[in-house]
């Protein structure tokens, strides 16, 4: 039977998402609950992968167990009492065999978060950088501009095995937060690896005038990563949600 589990994770002391040998990982610590509870060995897929120390507050995975999990109120008990503080299993629901938490999932959004004072108590969960005079209506107006196009082939990880650069872009927007507080919403059908933390980057060139809105959109067209501004560092980022048609859910 399949089942798909919704999970959130503070991401700072893990190796990423995906399971690896000899590292702390968020499916690697799942896995190791599940088989343990299951009597048998668990695989998984995961809706996404995240980077060492990116976070997530809703994010799903699938697996598959000859097991029927009757009480699934007792079983998430039982699984997060079991995982790291940092990892929490939310919900647990059975789902039609054929779908997958990766390839059946219609958007991913994520969030980028920026403290521009210094703050002791965000260091592992926002950016700070602090250059006060950021044209914050700049960086939207060229933000604007990714709704315009399809291929994000500048903003991707170089090595990277996709098949191919195309993401189509539904929400690209900067709000201001109290306490000078910075976040970027973005959500897309799917994302390249590396390609918010590197638009993010881009995007605060713009902000501080070291690129313009015509250089921003020249990025894009160039299809080269040497061209975008630098990936800001993992900790500001977090997967806040991934989408489904409602049919999937029995």
């Amino acid at each position: 039977m399949r089942y798909f589990l919704q999970i959130a994770y503070k991401g700072t002391h893990f190796f990423g998402f995906q399971a690896q040998e000899g590292v702390p990982t968020i499916q690697g610590e799942i896995h190791r609950v599940l088989s343990g509870l299951l009597q048998h060995d668990i695989e998984s897929v995961g809706s996404g992968r995240t980077d060492t120390g990116v976070h997530c507050r809703k994010q799903f995975m699938h697996f598959d167990t000859v097991k029927s999990i009757e009480n699934t109120a007792n079983f998430l008990y039982r699984v997060n009492r079991l995982l790291p503080p940092e990892i929490l299993v939310s919900a647990i629901f059975p789902v039609r065999e054929e779908l997958s938490a990766r390839f059946s999932a219609s958007s991913r959004s994520y969030e980028y978060h920026i403290t521009r004072v210094k703050n002791p108590f965000v260091t592992d969960s926002a950016y700070f950088y602090p250059i006060r005079n950021l044209d914050v209506g700049k960086m939207n107006e060229a933000a604007k501009i990714l709704f315009q196009y399809e291929d994000f082939e500048a903003f991707s990880k170089v090595k990277t095995s996709v098949a191919h650069f195309i993401c189509h872009i539904k929400q690209a927007e900067w709000k201001e937060e109290p306490n000078n507080k910075l976040v970027f919403h973005i959500s897309a059908d799917r994302f390249l690896r590396g390609m918010v933390r590197a638009i993010v980057g881009t995007l605060l060139e713009v902000g501080k005038g070291s690129l313009s809105i015509a250089d921003f959109e020249q990025v894009i067209q160039s299809k080269d990563r040497r061209e975008a501004g630098r990936a800001v560092p993992p900790q500001g980022l977090y997967l806040v949600d991934v989408s489904y048609p409602s049919s999937i859910f029995v």
